[in-house]
């Protein structure tokens, strides 16, 4: 496993929505750049943000990408447009939400695996402490009410989902790791999270 440290190309970002052009790049640079972005979510009025602690990325080259055999009607949002957003469900239970980088036609995407929220919607039920509310991708889906009716829409304030960027002061260390949760490209160390926040999934 290899400590990085986060990228200062970006701490120049006061918190304002990331543009499609951010992630316009593959998505093994898109991934670690999220973090300490904040994932903004509006509902009924309300706006609930949680700070982005782990990603994980996967391309079209990446036998665990959804889009790595073949494009179908459930796969098709991951060939998007970049800043756009690809919702899957699993084991029929637990949405998890990407968001498109690279480029359009071409598989590519990062996974949100979890976020760090200050504050908690009414509708959470309290299962686990506050701060696990969003330690993993379908936790954090069902925090935020993110499901397969946001699946392809852009990332943008007027889909009520959108991805802010880094405050300056931003200094924290990132910790990279082979991914999770996966039987194919088990190799790969495309994950990577905050290492000192109690909000990541698994360390």
């Amino acid at each position: 496993m290899v400590l990085a440290v986060g990228s200062t190309a970006l701490n120049s970002l006061d918190s304002m929505l990331l543009e499609k052009s951010f992630f316009a790049r593959p998505a093994c640079e898109v991934a670690p750049d999220l973090l300490g972005c904040t994932l903004v979510r509006r509902i009924e009025g309300q706006e609930y943000r949680g700070l982005i602690v782990e990603t994980e990325a996967y391309d079209a080259n990446d036998p665990a990408c959804h889009g790595y055999r073949r494009k179908t009607e459930r796969n098709k949002a991951i060939f998007g447009e970049p800043s756009s957003v690809y919702v899957y469900l699993i084991y029929g239970l637990y949405h998890c939400v990407n968001v498109v980088t690279d480029r359009a036609d071409f598989c590519s995407a990062v996974l949100i695996r979890a976020i760090e929220c200050d504050r908690l919607p009414s509708w959470y039920n309290p299962k686990d402490k506050p701060h696990r509310a969003g330690a993993g991708p379908g936790k954090l889906c069902n925090l935020f009410k993110i499901d397969r009716q946001l699946d392809g829409i852009t990332l943008d304030k007027s889909f009520d989902l959108w991805i802010e960027g880094r405050a300056t002061s931003f200094d924290e260390s990132i910790f990279q790791t082979t991914r999770i949760g996966i039987t194919q490209g088990v190799e790969i160390p495309w994950r990577w999270y905050l290492s000192d926040r109690k909000s990541v999934s698994r360390k």
